[in-house]
């Protein structure tokens, strides 16, 4: 597998390499100077004797767009455009982003989500939506791109180096989402569009269908003589995915005392074997609607005002199914392994008796509402161009995670069990099994609590989290630019902004039991074991069949749980590190200067510009403390600061020759750290002596609502050459010193005498014997850590026709950037050590090869990327990290457009997504054979058509 993706990443950079040797010819065509704002491509006027009436459509004439806004941008960018109304290159937003240089994306799920940013994961990163910034849908502050569908972005602006002016600007980057202006469009624009999609496997449960759909409408127009525009449009997605997913407990060592015991054979002690397992095949059906529209005023050259307004119902709907097999007999969960092969190395197979597996079938519902308003004003006269934006946005989302179930008997104390026995697998999944019960049977698969773990005592059949999270941001931004007649400054802008921002998670946490007793605890007449009722049954599924395992039952949780089958039982999980209600607010007035250079340096152009903001923050966060433990009172607590962060920051733009520019850039940028780090909640624990260098018996974990954000100090240097017009090569160097880099797993001190008046006996007596110590240590988050991220990018856009006519149509478009890191973290105690910085890979490899002709259009591309630390979604909602494998992900499309006769308008297009079927790999401990996660999600397919009246 490492081979093959190091193969193909070596054959995009060889091309890269080949394609930079070739151009040592000189500019070939001259291209003229565009507006960077404005992302449209008119055909040639007739009336000019000069022109050749040649017309650049789809693919090519977004990447000609996309150019002409890198090269025409003041400071330096990524672009990308869309290739008609409505259609974008890819059908997401997030691998949209992902082709560009120096950014990669995760997948989750299947789809590109999450971004990365020169080596910067989501969290370093900042996404604006037509300048202003935008809320998340998510606990924290990343954008979930999925909430924004592609057919209704026009473009977009990826800036890696910020200006004065642009607020909110991230650590790693800036993304700006942009709709359409339908003044620039200059016509009127009818556009609809649908796709059909379906995935080679099907669908993996019964109760998702193993296809969908996407359909869009578009209009754009202007009146009254072309001073009032009009843009709208919807886009409807119903889209499934499939994965297929081995997920393992880890890897322990037999010990002497398994077979000391009789539970492992002789000799075997000393022996990796795979300690247990929680396999799912998993679907996801998206079901989201999407609607922006845009009204745009200029009644003349002086003045202009659009109003935009964005809004998207997002639902997914998410079973997944599967055993949860426990096999380490030293963590007591089988009776005795019968053989290991290779004793003393990491077994081949193994096989387990006395297995009494968990038998899944769980459930995510997840209901999010997004809407975004804007209104902005521009007033400009010889003297000054005035600016103001007003904007609010909110996202409300419920997110319903349903664990069930069911067993061979409660508690594993049945006379039925299971044998089980894997076999390493050289290549795809790590394991196959085989074993002797049939899961299907629902006289032996009942709902239970098959491996007691409820806590004290209660019978646990499942678990459930209701999350609810709110996001409601007010932006209001003034700025006014002063012309200057002067021999190097173009001018002077002074501006103002204004956010006001309040995100808030509630999560209700419960244990669900069965009904029918007096009581849900085993030892007070619980119901310990029911029938599945046959309304909540769904055919059996062969959801373990890709593993080597028959079918399981299946059956509906939500029918479970509105039918009264099940009892809620209020608890407060053990597996939270703190409680898991919060709110955060963050007031931030942000002032700034700045100084626009338009000059000449000899006989050489000079742009850019130098600046500084003034960053004021006021944070404070509400939530709760807890004495920890089942049924704990909350009590409720706060916490938060203010302070001033100064940002400067100066692009120069050197037209050293021809086409040729060279950019320098030094900034100081910050990322604000993750909401859920900044809340307040913690929990506490209280000892019966004096611990620690406080000689407290008080102790914690939780928030800091005193966080300061991450700070960089970067430096780049970009130099990039243009020929034709649509073809580049650049390459750019960076370094960026990181400080006050977040640590999650630090310690805080905080104050515990709220707890003193319930302390009795032995408490009581250690407290006094402390000297009334009421401060203790949470372990939390604090802003120990520092380090740097050095990189170089190089991207390359290359229309063969430069080499030989008879390439015309042909192109070629790849990049490739390095990255290297080092994070060194200083705990309270210990000494200092190093680790990853999330979201980073060594060297990222993006390619796409096309040709478009009379129509015609065929696109391959491909994305690459190096191991890197990945986030993934932990017990109880809560987030963890893992290290995973390269991938080397193949996408490839073809396509026609009528453009002439009665068919004039109409587009067909049909898609293949993950044409290598590339899994999703993630291990432990720096070993790639402890893989955690192998995901799988097939290949898929759109067949899809446009019509453009």
């Amino acid at each position: 597998m490492k081979t093959r993706s190091m193969l193909r990443a070596g054959t995009s950079t060889a091309a890269f390499v080949l394609a930079t040797v070739t151009l040592t010819a000189p500019t070939l065509a001259q291209e003229a100077s565009i507006d960077p704002n404005d992302t449209t491509v008119s055909e040639d006027d007739p009336g000019d004797p000069q022109s050749e009436a040649i017309v650049v459509t789809g693919f090519r004439q977004a990447l000609e767009t996309a150019i002409n806004t890198k090269r025409e941008a003041s400071v330096i960018v990524e672009a990308f455009s869309a290739e008609d109304i409505g259609k974008l290159p890819d059908i997401s937003i997030a691998e949209t982003l992902g082709r560009l240089p120096g950014l990669a994306v995760q997948r989750i799920d299947g789809r590109a989500q999450s971004l990365s940013i020169r080596g910067l994961g989501p969290d370093y990163s900042t996404s604006l939506l037509n300048g202003r910034q935008l809320v998340s849908s998510g606990d924290n502050r990343a954008v979930e791109y999925d909430q924004y569908p592609s057919e209704l972005i026009d473009s977009g602006v990826v800036y890696k180096t910020p200006y004065a002016g642009l607020i909110g600007q991230g650590l790693a980057g800036t993304v700006d989402l942009r709709t359409i202006r339908p003044l620039a469009k200059n016509e009127q624009i009818i556009n609809v569009s649908g796709r059909l999609e379906f995935n080679e496997d099907g669908s993996l449960n019964p109760d998702i269908d193993g296809w969908g759909w996407r359909a869009t409408g578009t209009y754009v127009d202007q009146f009254a003589d072309d001073t009032l525009g009009v843009a709208m449009g919807v886009a409807y997605q119903s889209s499934p995915t499939q994965v297929e997913r081995f997920n393992s407990w880890g890897y322990p060592q037999l010990s002497d005392g398994d077979v000391a015991g009789g539970v492992a054979p002789a000799g075997s002690a000393g022996t990796t074997v795979l300690g247990g397992m929680k396999p799912y095949a998993r679907s996801v059906e998206l079901n989201r609607l999407g609607v922006f529209g845009t009204l745009e005023w200029q009644p003349s050259l002086a003045l202009n005002t659009t109003l935009d307004v964005f809004y998207a119902d997002y639902r997914e709907k998410i079973p997944q199914r599967g055993i949860e097999f426990p096999l380490n007999p030293g963590w007591g969960a089988t009776d005795r392994v019968t053989e290991v092969s290779d004793p003393g190395q990491f077994a081949q197979s193994a096989t387990f008796a006395g297995v009494q597996p968990v038998v899944r079938n769980d459930f995510d519902r997840k209901d999010t509402e997004t809407f975004a308003i804007g209104w902005n004003t521009k007033y400009e006269n010889d003297a000054v161009l005035l600016d103001f934006d007003v904007a609010y946005s909110s996202a409300d989302r419920r997110l319903q995670q349903i664990e069930s179930y069911s067993g061979l008997s409660y508690a594993a104390s049945g006379s039925v069990s299971d044998t089980v026995t894997y076999n390493r697998q050289s290549s795809g999944f790590p394991f196959q099994f085989s074993n002797t019960i049939d899961y299907s049977d629902t006289n032996l698969i009942q709902l239970t609590d098959p491996r007691g773990w409820g806590a004290n005592g209660i019978v646990q059949a499942g678990f459930i989290n209701d999350t609810a999270t709110e996001d409601e941001l007010w932006t209001a931004k003034a700025e006014a630019a002063f012309p200057v007649r002067d021999a190097f400054i173009g001018q002077v802008v002074l501006g103002f902004a204004y956010d006001d921002r309040t995100k808030s998670r509630d999560i209700t946490q419960n244990f669900l039991s069965l009904a029918g007793g007096p009581s849900v605890y085993a030892g007070q007449g619980a119901v310990t074991r029911l029938p599945i009722p046959d309304d909540a049954l769904l055919d059996p599924t062969a959801a373990l069949g890709f593993l080597g395992l028959g079918p399981q039952v299946a059956y509906d949780p939500f029918v479970l749980l509105e039918d009264g089958t099940y009892v809620l039982t209020d608890v407060q999980s053990s597996d939270l590190p703190f409680p898991g209600d919060w709110t955060v607010n963050e007031k931030v007035y942000t002032g700034y200067a700045r100084l626009d250079i338009d000059a000449m340096l000899g006989r050489m152009p000079v742009t850019g510009n130098v600046g500084v903001q003034f960053v004021h923050t006021d944070q404070s966060s509400t939530g709760f403390s807890s004495p920890g433990g089942i049924g704990a009172t909350r009590i409720p607590t706060e916490g938060g600061d203010t302070y001033l962060d100064i940002l400067p920051s100066a692009t120069l733009n050197f037209e050293v020759g021809p086409d040729t520019i060279v950019r320098l850039g030094a900034a100081r940028t910050l990322a604000r750290p993750r909401m859920d780090q900044l809340n307040a909640s913690s929990n506490a624990s209280i000892g019966n002596q004096p611990q620690g260098s406080l000689a407290s018996i008080f102790s914690g974990g939780g928030g800091n609502p005193e966080l300061r954000p991450y700070i960089a100090d970067s430096v780049d240097l970009s130099a990039e050459h243009y020929f034709a017009n649509d073809g580049y090569i650049a390459l750019a160097t960076y370094y960026k010193w990181l400080d006050d880099f977040v640590n999650p797993n630090a310690s805080v001190l905080r104050d515990f005498s709220y707890l003193v008046p319930s302390l009795t006996g032995a408490q009581l007596d250690a407290f006094r014997a402390s000297g009334g110590q009421t401060l203790g240590f949470v372990s939390g988050p604090d802003n120990g850590a520092s380090g740097h991220i050095f990189g170089v990018e190089a991207s390359l856009a290359l229309p063969l026709s430069v080499l030989a006519s008879t390439f015309d149509g042909f192109g070629f478009q790849t990049s490739v950037s390095f990255t290297d890191s080092n994070l060194t973290v200083t705990p309270p105690s210990g000494d200092p050590f190093d680790t990853d910085v999330p979201g980073l890979s060594k060297w990222v490899v993006n390619s796409t090869v096309f040709y478009e002709n009379s129509g015609f259009e065929a696109r391959l591309s491909h994305r690459y990327r190096t191991e890197f630390l990945a986030e993934f979604i932990g017990i109880s909602a809560s987030r963890t990290f893992r290290e995973t494998r390269p991938e080397s992900i193949f996408d490839a499309q073809i396509g026609y457009r009528w453009e002439s006769g009665p068919l004039d308008g109409l587009g067909i297009t049909l898609q293949a997504l993950n044409l290598t079927d590339e899994p999703f790999i993630s291990f432990q401990n720096g070993d790639e054979e402890q893989i955690i996660d192998y995901e799988r999600y097939g290949r898929t397919y759109l067949i899809g058509a446009s019509y453009r009246f």
